[in-house]
């Protein structure tokens, strides 16, 4: 990827919370989705037994997206920092507990309950027993995305992307973020943001699910027009998805499901919600309900609570549409 354009000027200052940056506490979602190694590990670490993490963790090896996945989980349990904690005294050496831990006080920081320069430290750490992971600058990034100045966020996603150039989550929390640039005049399909998300889905293997990433660049900058008034906080009503690039972009990742659907992506769920979110603003129905269909039960926060709706009602709305196929 060339490098990013410049600033075109002060970040907006008043935004709806991305899905990454806003972690719901209701017990209404599961940021584990299908995984259901993941789901069995948290539940045996948030009774203080370590081993079935530390078994994940080791089988997990070097598949990036996946570690990436499974350690911002379990970092969001509400003790992970002190397990983490007397799992690195027990295993000094372990890049595992040493990137839990980070991960973990990162997850703190972004509370509020953490000195954000400690969960850096953190990560700068863990990122020293593992010189080849991108984990621990996930969680730089992570933190960047929300409490840092724009620098640090293309200088954490560098790092990701040289050592794992796909990085699901990296693409999202970078998109999120160049979302919030102001559009200095451009057309409202024009947004650099947009620009970015389709060279790095071309630059991609043709089965990567970047594919969907200019997908999500539209929600994220519909995020953010409508929390500073510029779009409807009805996203079906903005015609936001109703340009030609817009449609063009909807049509290419639909298709690019169609071809390649596949679950093994440990975060594929969060991608057919956005596609689903999308095809239903768009007045789509008939595609939007396949998506809902292989959605099942695992929602994601993302996109739906934008605008500052509540998510669970927004998706289930959106699907019961769609599912009696009636446009809006």
């Amino acid at each position: 990827m060339p490098p990013l354009p410049p600033l075109l000027g002060a970040r907006l200052a008043v935004t709806a919370p991305s899905g990454d940056t806003a972690p719901d506490d209701s017990g209404a979602f599961d940021g584990a989705l299908d995984d259901a190694e993941l789901r069995t590990a948290r539940a045996a670490l948030a009774q203080g037994r370590r081993q079935a993490a530390r078994s994940l963790l080791l089988h997990t090896g070097d598949d990036w997206d996946r570690r990436g996945h499974r350690l911002t989980v379990l970092a969001q349990e509400p003790y992970a920092a002190a397990w983490a904690s007397d799992w690195l005294q027990a295993e000094p050496g372990s890049a595992d507990a040493a990137t839990l831990y980070a991960l973990a006080q990162v997850q703190r920081a972004l509370r509020g309950k953490e000195d954000p320069d400690l969960a850096r430290e953190a990560c700068a750490s863990a990122a020293a027993r593992a010189p080849a992971d991108p984990t621990p600058w996930l969680g730089l990034l992570r933190l960047a995305r929300t409490l840092g100045p724009e620098h640090e966020v293309l200088g954490a996603f560098a790092e990701l992307r040289g050592r794992h150039a796909e990085h699901h989550h990296a693409h999202h929390l970078l998109v999120a973020r160049l979302a919030e640039r102001p559009a200095a005049g451009r057309a409202a399909g024009d947004h650099e943001v947009y620009d970015l998300a389709e060279l790095a889905a071309a630059e991609a293997p043709a089965d990567s699910p970047l594919a969907v990433l200019p997908v999500v660049a539209y929600a994220e900058r519909y995020r953010v027009l409508a929390a500073t008034g510029l779009a409807p906080a009805d996203p079906a009503a903005c015609g936001h998805w109703s340009g030609p690039r817009a449609r063009r972009i909807l049509s290419a990742a639909f298709d690019w499901w169609l071809e390649w659907e596949h679950d093994e992506h440990p975060r594929h769920h969060l991608d057919l919600n956005h596609l689903a979110f999308a095809l239903s603003c768009a007045g789509r129905p008939a595609e939007a309900a396949a998506l809902f269909r292989r959605i099942g039960r695992h929602a994601t926060p993302a996109p739906w609570s934008y605008a500052h709706r509540d998510p669970r009602a927004a998706f289930q709305a959106a699907r019961t549409r769609a599912l009696n196929g009636t446009a809006h």
